[in-house]
């Protein structure tokens, strides 16, 4: 009787549900919105304009009210709109970014981010053009005269404070897109708005920092991806400025911006060049970088020049634009400099017999990795940041990095057998006559061999957990949890996908985006690569990814498998990569994704499953070990708080595998200070000395 009665609740009855629930969770917002319509009602400010009212000047704040001693103007004009549509606009505003900071702060601290921002937006935007007035500056003349109303500066500090709530990617996103806003407002319209959402967001940004950041700290991208995202829509707010100034040419704080608009055609041209460079910064090209940098130097350099020009002499060189775009480049400049490392993605070029500065296409390197086969990590010599080398036969192929002098080749050569020791001495006498330090990272035991016996000396940095599948069963105790997973998921609904990531809809390759991205953004240091992919390389067609994926359509976890190749172009087993998990989502997700992925290759007749070597992680102790040995296994255990190699190491145990090691050649003890600090900048090509000084003093 109760549902029949709940199902035919009339709609009014439910309207006045909702509202009930609303109040009770968010009362500031639906309370202060209330209020907002109410006053509108009481006097018409809701289809009239109030600017035309006789106490519009009673109620309005700005630098007028304070002189005339109306102190309660911060206050009064709180709760009104100039016209009909800044009404709308600003309840629509103020209900989404406060009712998203009251459901995640609180109430109270909600509303005193409100109430705070607010009155340091009015009191600081009317002192500053009142002290400002009577200069020599027309803009602070014309607000000294302002009077205004409205409650968007109370939203903007709002959105500005809860941010730090955030994890990555969102929290960086939040914070670009209000900072795009404010700059573009404020350097090209300069309305009395515009400049208290200036000083609000100076002040929230660093203060929700401080009070209200909870996983996350700082406001550098913590990914390569957020770094090029934020280059590329740097690139796009540059663009949308100049689209701004022509449709609406205003009188800011710069000057007057009509007369610098240009045509129509050549902001076309303008907006087109920015985009395709634009997205060329966004796939991590280092040529559309360098462009982008030489070119925007040049903006920032000749806007200095022109300034110096105007500031000592009498003729006007410069103007609002000109001033305006400058200042955005200079932040374009500062993020392409500090995030450098994120774009170094080269050109494709043609390959120069033995030439270890050519590029080599993935085409020409997947095809030799299919004629000779290669070892569980080669497909990772096909990423599209490495650069290769081959032999004059076209043959061999050494895959590297080049850092601080040093290059590091990625694991084993790909090509003939029997023809490695002749390669690694190519190779080596290359890296020589260019004055290079070299070394192999990540070797098999066979090319630990024979680079052994060409004079090199090798350390092993990690273990290669093998699972040979012919004989894989999931029987006995040892698999009590990975069976437990697998009826665990089967009762809730969770399915498993083994499918090739570019085909799947957008709404699941967005989902894996954001899981992958919120699993970095919780780590301490910035995200891992060289060895370590991402969902990137997991979209390439020839890696195969697992899904786990409720009945709902939601994915709680992703798991990526590169190819291992045999002679002849068969594949003989995957490596995993990628494995992450939503979190609060299935919990045993992982052994559940790697068990049916195990299964599922097995069906296929593949031989063996890599679960991959976590760096600086193994199974033998140190009490025999070598002094590289020990500095290495100190370094892990700096490092574990940040990545849990070692915890992962531990966690794979769960599948029974069997060890290989894995190696680090060197030719000389004196190399490894130079290789060590290569190898951090191949892993970590962001990091910061405050990161390195972090990562040092971790096991203290």
């Amino acid at each position: 009787m109760d549902d029949n009665a709940a199902a035919t609740e009339p709609a009014p009855a439910r309207g006045v549900t909702l509202a009930r629930t609303v109040f009770h969770r968010l009362p500031f917002t639906a309370g202060f919105l209330a209020v907002v319509a109410l006053l509108g009602l009481a006097t018409g400010s809701l289809w009239h304009r109030l600017y035309e009212r006789s106490w519009f000047p009673d109620i309005a704040y700005g630098w007028p009210a304070l002189t005339e001693g109306k102190w309660w103007t911060p206050l009064s004009g709180w709760f009104f709109g100039l016209t009909p549509f800044q009404y709308l606009c600003m309840a629509v505003l103020f209900a989404f970014a406060v009712g998203w900071a009251e459901w995640r702060l609180g109430t109270v601290r909600a509303a005193l981010v409100c109430l705070s921002g607010q009155l340091v937006g009015i009191l600081g935007a009317s002192v500053t053009v009142g002290l400002l007035a009577h200069t020599h500056l027309e803009w602070a003349d014309r607000l000294s005269e302002v009077r205004d109303v409205g409650f968007s500066t109370a939203a903007i500090s709002a959105l500005a404070a809860v941010s730090a709530t955030l994890r990555s990617p969102w929290r960086l996103r939040v914070r670009a897109a209000l900072i795009a806003y404010v700059s573009i407002t404020f350097l090209f319209e300069s309305t009395f708005a515009d400049l208290m959402h200036l000083l609000a967001i100076a002040v929230w940004l660093p203060a929700g920092e401080k009070l209200f950041s909870r996983a996350e700290h700082g406001f550098w991208p913590r990914t390569r991806r957020e770094v090029r995202m934020l280059a590329f829509v740097g690139l796009l707010v540059i663009a949308a400025a100049s689209v701004a100034v022509y449709f609406f040419p205003g009188n800011s704080l710069l000057g007057p911006t009509g007369n610098e608009r240009g045509s129509l055609w050549s902001t076309i041209l303008t907006v087109l060049v920015i985009a395709v460079v634009a997205d060329q910064l966004r796939k991590g090209r280092r040529w559309a970088w360098w462009a982008t940098l030489a070119y925007g130097l040049l903006i920032v350099v000749s806007t200095l020049v022109l300034l110096g020009v105007a500031i000592g002499s009498d003729y006007e060189t410069t103007g609002a634009v000109t001033v305006g775009t400058g200042l955005l480049w200079a932040g374009e400049v500062a993020l392409l400099y500090g995030g450098r490392g994120a774009f170094r993605v080269p050109m494709r070029r043609k390959i120069a017999d033995g030439a270890l500065t050519g590029t080599a296409p993935g085409e020409a390197v997947r095809t030799l990795l299919a004629r000779y086969g290669g070892s569980t990590m080669s497909w990772m010599t096909t990423w599209p940041e490495n650069k290769y080398w081959f032999a004059a036969d076209g043959e061999r192929c050494v895959t590297y990095q080049r850092h601080a002098g040093t290059v590091i080749a990625l694991t084993d050569p790909i090509g003939p057998a029997d023809l490695l020791p002749d390669t690694i001495a190519t190779f080596t006498d290359r890296c020589e006559s260019d004055g290079l330090i070299p070394c192999l990272f990540s070797t098999t035991q066979a090319v630990a061999d024979i680079a052994g016996e060409l004079g090199w000396r090798s350390v092993q940095i990690a273990e290669d957990t093998i699972v040979d599948l012919p004989q894989l069963e999931f029987k006995g105790k040892a698999w009590q949890d990975i069976r437990s997973a697998i009826n665990r998921a089967t009762k809730e609904g969770i399915d498993f996908r083994l499918v090739e990531l570019a085909d799947q809809p957008f709404a699941v390759i967005a989902q894996v985006r954001a899981i992958s991205e919120e699993w970095v953004g919780e780590k301490g240091l910035p995200e891992m690569g060289f060895t370590l992919g991402g969902v990137e390389e997991a979209l390439d067609p020839a890696v195969r990814v697992g899904l786990a994926i409720d009945t709902e359509g939601s994915v709680h976890g992703i798991t990526s498998w590169l190819p291992v190749y045999a002679a002849g172009g068969e594949i003989r087993g995957w490596t995993l990569d990628v494995m992450r998990r939503r979190p609060g989502g299935f919990r045993p997700v992982v052994e559940f994704l790697i068990a049916s992925a195990c299964q599922a290759f097995k069906e296929e007749g593949a031989e063996i499953v890599s679960l991959s070597g976590a760096p600086l992680a193994r199974s033998a102790g140190t009490d025999d070990a070598e002094p590289i040995d020990r500095l290495l296994e100190g370094l892990g255990a700096a490092m574990e708080p940040y990545y849990g190699f070692r915890s992962l190491h531990s966690f794979k145990a769960k599948f029974q595998p069997r060890h290989e090691p894995v190696y680090l050649c060197y030719r000389d003890e004196a190399d490894l200070p130079r290789i060590g600090i290569a190898l951090t900048k191949a892993y970590l090509p962001e990091v910061s000395a405050k990161d390195l000084m972090a990562l040092g003093t971790a096991g203290h």
